[in-house]
C-alpha cells in the first residue's frame, strides 16, 4: 500500500471523535503536562479545538498500520528506516519548491541506502506537522526585554515582539491546514511519477553540480540505470518503481492538538491520532508517569521515544511495558540521541541491561541532538564529524550486542544552507554566516545528507 492522502475517503473510515468512543484519552489532563503553551484566550482555544475535532483526518488509519509493518521489518533487519526533515517546520517554508527539495533529498538518500545496503528503505519525513518544539526555558531575554520563548509556528511567532510571541490558538488551525497542503503535495510527488526510480538523475536538478556529493550520487545513479536496463532487457515489470511509500512524522508535543485529531477507526474500533503516521515522544517528555506517555499509550499509531545518554535499561523496559504491552512488532521505536562523546559507553550499557527482552522494538539513531555546540561566531551548530561518529558508534554498539541497528532520524533540508560545520564541502566557523537559516536547530544541507547516506550504506553493507 502506497502513501495515500484523501481527506474525503479517510473521513468515511474514521469516525469523528466522541467523548464516549474515546474514553480514557483525557487522563493526561490531570498529569501536569510539560512543554504546553499558555493560552490566555480560552474562548479562542475552544473554537480552534472544536474546528479541529470537526476537520477531516490528515492521514488514514490503515496507512499507519502499513507503516507499522514496515517498521517491524526494520526491527528484524529486513529494512532500514530513514526519517528526515526540518528541525521545526515553518509556515512560511511550506512552499512547493522547498517541500520538493526536502522530498528529493530523502529520496536520494534512500536510493543510495537501498542500492548500497541491498534492502528496502522506509521513508519518513519530519514533515506536515513538525511545527512545535520543546524549549529549555519558558522565557527569553534580549536587550533587557523578556518575552515568551519561540515554541514553533504552531504556538507563536519567531519575531521578538510581544504580539508575535503571544501563544495564539488560531495557529493550531493554521498548522492543520499547512499540514494538509504539505501532505497533498507530498502525495502528488510520490504517487504522480516524480519518485519513479528510473528518474534518479532528475532528482539532482537544481542542486550544486560542483559538490562532491553530487558527483558521487551521479555515479550511483548510473549504476542503478544500468541495473534497471538489464532487468528491462530480461522483461521485468517496473510498475512498482513508479511510486513510493512516504510517511509523515512529528513529535506529539501539543497534546490539545493531538487529542483533537484523534479518531476511532471504523475498521477496528481503535483510536488513532490522525495528525500523522508516526508520532514520537521527546527526551524532555518521556516521564513514564507523564502526560505524553499516557496519551500515546492509548492510540494505535506506530510511535517512537527519544532516549538520551541518561536513559537506563529500567527506563526502556518500563516505557516498552507502558507503550507496547502486547510486544507488537513495529509499534515501538527507540530513538537514541546520546552524543558522539557518550554513545560508545551509554548505548552498549543500555543494550546490555535490556538483553534479549525487547526483540520486537526497532532501534533508530538520532545523531543530531546530542552533538549541538555554539560556534566561535555565536551560531548554534554541529560538527558533521561528530554526527557521523555517533552514527558509527550506533552501528558498532548494535553489532557487538547482537541487536539490529534499524534506522536513522535526522534533521535535514534540501536547501544549500550552511548550518552544520564540516563535511566534504568543509563549512567552517566563518562559513556559517553565508546561509544560516534555521529558526531552531541546525540541519544537514543537501550535500551533507548525501555524504551521510554513502557512509551509512557502507555500514549496512558490513552489517549484511
Amino acid at each position: 500500500m502506497s502513501f495515500h492522502i484523501d481527506p474525503v475517503f479517510a473521513n468515511r473510515d474514521s469516525a469523528p471523535a466522541g467523548t464516549n468512543d474515546l474514553s480514557g484519552l483525557d487522563a493526561w489532563r490531570e498529569m501536569d503536562p510539560q512543554q504546553q503553551p499558555t493560552y490566555l484566550d480560552t474562548p479562542a482555544l475552544d473554537d480552534a479545538l472544536t474546528s479541529l475535532r470537526n476537520s477531516p483526518p490528515l492521514i488514514f488509519a490503515g496507512e499507519a498500520d502499513v507503516l507499522k509493518q514496515r517498521i517491524a521489518a526494520a526491527s528484524r533487519g529486513e529494512a532500514f528506516v530513514l526519517a528526515g526533515g526540518d528541525c521545526a517546520e515553518s509556515f512560511a517554508g511550506a512552499q512547493a519548491d522547498k517541500i520538493r527539495a526536502r522530498v528529493q533529498t530523502v529520496l536520494q538518500m534512500a536510493a543510495v541506502l537501498t542500492y548500497g545496503g541491498s534492502m528496502p528503505v522506509v521513508k519518513i519525513g519530519r514533515m506536515a506537522g513538525q511545527f512545535a518544539k520543546p524549549r529549555s526555558a519558558d522565557m527569553e531575554t534580549r536587550d533587557g526585554a523578556t518575552l515568551p520563548s519561540y515554541r514553533g509556528d504552531i504556538v507563536n511567532g519567531y519575531e521578538f515582539t510581544e504580539e508575535s510571541r503571544r501563544h495564539d490558538p488560531a495557529r493550531l488551525l493554521q498548522g492543520y491546514h499547512v499540514s494538509a497542503s504539505t501532505l497533498n503535495l507530498i502525495r502528488a510527488f510520490t504517487q504522480g511519477g516524480f519518485a519513479d526510480l528510473r528518474l534518479v538523475h532528475e532528482w539532482n536538478r537544481g542542486f550544486l553540480t560542483s559538490n562532491p556529493g553530487y558527483q558521487r550520487y551521479e555515479q550511483t545513479a548510473r549504476e542503478i540505470d544500468r541495473a534497471i536496463r538489464f532487468m528491462d532487457a530480461c522483461g521485468a515489470d517496473f510498475d512498482a518503481l513508479k511510486t513510493t511509500e512516504f510517511y509523515a512524522a512529528h513529535e506529539a508535543l501539543l497534546l490539545e492538538y493531538e487529542r483533537a485529531l484523534t479518531r476511532i477507526d471504523s475498521r477496528t474500533g481503535e483510536p488513532y491520532d490522525v495528525s500523522g503516521h508516526f508520532l514520537w515522544i521527546g527526551e524532555r517528555t518521556r516521564d513514564i508517569n507523564g502526560a505524553h506517555v499516557d496519551f500515546l499509550s492509548k492510540v494505535r499509531n506506530p510511535i517512537g521515544v527519544k532516549l538520551g545518554p541518561t536513559a537506563t535499561a529500567d527506563d526502556a523496559l518500563a516505557l516498552a511495558e507502558k507503550l507496547d504491552p502486547d510486544a507488537e512488532p513495529g509499534r515501538l521505536t527507540f530513538v537514541t540521541r546520546m552524543g558522539a562523546g557518550k554513545i560508545t559507553e551509554a548505548l552498549p550499557n543500555l543494550l546490555a541491561g535490556i538483553g534479549d527482552r525487547l526483540p520486537h522494538v526497532t532501534w533508530v539513531c538520532d545523531p543530531m541532538h546530542g552533538n549541538t555546540i555554539t560556534s566561535n561566531t555565536g551560531y548554534k551548530t554541529r560538527r558533521f564529524e561528530d554526527v557521523m561518529a555517533e552514527v558509527e558508534g550506533f552501528f558498532t554498539a548494535h553489532q557487538e550486542a547482537g541487536t539490529i541497528p534499524g534506522g536513522l532520524h535526522i534533521e535535514l533540508t534540501g536547501d544549500d544552507v550552511t548550518e552544520i560545520m564540516g563535511g566534504a564541502t568543509e563549512i567552517d566557523d566563518e562559513g556559517l554566516r553565508r546561509r544560516y537559516e534555521t529558526l531552531v536547530d541546525p540541519r544537514l544541507n543537501h550535500d551533507q545528507s548525501l555524504e551521510m547516506a554513502f557512509q551509512v550504506a557502507e555500514y549496512l553493507t558490513r552489517r549484511n
